[in-house]
């Protein structure tokens, strides 16, 4: 009521527009200070649901008897995979797609949480509800997330998937059965190591320990 009544009692036209836009300036800053606080906010709970998503229960994928881990994202899906492979491990045939993945059906439903996802080398992922697809390429689609391989290149990966090959047998479980933390301490320098820990004289193309770092030919 008071600013009401400055504008009126102004006889300056002038000073009375310029008074108006003094006005309109503060409630601009207003709204641009609601909108980079609704801003923030957004994120944090951003940062919040990205920090939430990891679980620090490890899947194992293997292949001709060498594991990779896969850290799991902590969705329904993957809560419902672990309780499965808490019974037994579970092997599913697995064939190239698209020069970027391989996928096939798991033999049993989870839940999902579809969304618009860009795959990349390394993801886990769950494919209308009941199949899997582990990527060593790119591609975007409805995905449901289910976790990534740790720590391989996406040439080593290739190699790994067995990319372009069809029928790849791959066994999910929730431990390392290989015998990878088996390879001996002492073992000779420059020797090749399967990742069973046994000594290979003529390693031929696979994945190999020496020096005690894993290494691909």
């Amino acid at each position: 009521m008071v600013i009401l009544s400055k504008i009126w009692v102004v006889p300056d036209w002038q000073n009375r527009r310029t008074f108006a836009d003094e006005i309109q300036n503060v409630m601009n800053m207003k709204n641009l200070a609601l909108i980079l606080m609704s801003l923030l906010m957004v994120c944090c709970t951003k940062d919040d649901e990205v920090k939430a998503q990891t679980m620090t229960q490890k899947m194992y994928i293997t292949i001709d008897g060498q594991a990779q881990a896969v850290t799991l994202v902590d969705n329904q899906a993957t809560k419902t995979l672990v309780e499965k492979l808490q019974q037994a491990p579970v092997t599913v045939t697995l064939n190239s797609s698209g020069g970027f993945e391989i996928w096939g059906a798991l033999g049993f439903s989870l839940p999902t949480s579809n969304e618009q996802i860009n795959a990349q080398p390394g993801d886990v992922i769950l494919y209308n509800g009941s199949n899997i697809c582990i990527f060593y390429g790119t591609n975007s689609w409805s995905y449901t997330r289910l976790g990534k391989i740790d720590g391989l290149s996406e040439s080593e990966l290739r190699t790994y998937l067995k990319a372009g090959e069809s029928n790849i047998r791959v066994t999910l479980s929730l431990n390392n059965a290989t015998g990878i933390s088996n390879v001996r301490s002492n073992a000779e320098s420059g020797a090749y190591y399967s990742l069973n820990g046994q000594r290979v004289e003529n390693p031929s193309k696979g994945i190999f320990i020496r020096n005690g770092k894993k290494v691909i030919l």
